[in-house]
């Protein structure tokens, strides 16, 4: 029996490149997203351990730990602080590696002749929001832990959250014109959600800025604020993202018919979620005068939820293959 033989086509030559289906990824490029997506969300949580334990001064100076030292200087009285705040510097320096290993990715395994220069500049941002981030941290240690500066300090990662998100997201779509999917009512829900978010952390941040948690027992700067005015603020700031978001849910609910929001009908319960324990860690940690293990998860939650309200504002468009 004879085995017929493919003609080979122009396009299978060695180092061809084929615009890829959308959906499909190389999967080091996704492995690699995924990893940098979940290193960004680990630094809020270790940059809130060293918030909590009060370690935000372990090294005294930047970007030496100690003058004339990069790393900390044991002798008799040092404290655990210097390698808690030295342990999440270094981490900086493995999600700077993460960062450029996608950056690599995307330009070398991805069939960047067919991919848009668009989504090569998306992979350039994580990366420059680290060394961003890495500037604040320094400028955090020497203006003594300054409410403001640390506050912008937790933004910049939630936006590099959210940035890391939207990667993985324009990984699975094709490389066409934006197309959207929601009409009507619809339209503005995407705006509206991102908005309300980006008011519900801010403010989160202000309300951290007000409380005990200064990062040093010694450096306790403070905003000059009503901790609870501002906190009841915040909470009515959540209470408006809970009516967006269950507002969502009726009008994709009524919309069942319409295929093009599947994928917004699969993420929205994943978005309530978050959103539901995200809010009874915040009323616990209020009720129990913000005990440093439940401050700390509800750091991570404000990660998680900047992950949803991301997947959840993009599945509101899509890119033709």
């Amino acid at each position: 029996m004879s085995t017929a033989i493919r003609p080979r086509r122009p396009d299978d030559a060695a180092g061809a490149t084929r615009t890829p289906a959308a959906g499909r990824v190389d999967r080091l490029t996704w492995v690699l997203a995924v990893a940098n997506l979940v290193a960004q969300i680990g630094i809020i949580v270790t940059g809130g351990a060293v918030r909590l334990t009060g370690s935000g001064l372990g090294c005294s100076s930047w970007p030496m730990c100690e003058p004339g030292s990069f790393t900390p200087v044991f002798h008799e009285a040092t404290s655990i602080h210097p390698y808690i705040e030295f342990g999440n510097r270094t981490l900086t320096g493995v999600l700077s590696v993460i960062a450029v290993a996608l950056l690599w990715a995307v330009y070398r395994r991805e069939p960047t002749a067919s991919r848009p220069p668009a989504l090569r500049r998306l992979a350039w941002l994580p990366l420059a929001g680290i060394a961003l981030q890495a500037v604040v941290g320094g400028v955090t240690v020497w203006v003594d832990l300054h409410p403001a500066i640390v506050g912008s300090h937790m933004l910049i990662s939630l936006a590099l959250v959210a940035v890391s998100t939207y990667v993985l997201v324009r990984l699975r779509q094709g490389d066409g014109p934006v197309v959207r999917l929601a009409d009507g009512r619809l339209r503005a829900l995407p705006w509206v959600l991102a908005g309300l978010a980006a008011v519900v952390v801010a403010l989160g941040t202000v309300v951290t800025g007000s409380g005990p948690h200064s990062g040093d027992l010694d450096e306790a700067s403070r905003y000059a604020l009503d901790p609870l005015a501002i906190t009841r603020m915040h909470s009515g700031s959540v209470w408006l993202f809970v009516v967006a978001v269950v507002a969502g849910a009726v009008l994709l609910g009524r919309r069942r018919d319409d295929a093009r929001l599947d994928r917004a009908r699969r993420v929205w319960p994943w978005l309530l979620g978050v959103v539901v324990v995200e809010g009874v860690i915040g009323y616990t940690q209020h009720f129990l005068g913000l005990p440093e293990v439940l401050v700390g998860l509800h750091m991570l939650g404000a990660g998680l939820l900047t992950v949803a309200v991301t997947f959840a504002c993009s599945a509101f468009y899509t890119r033709r293959a």
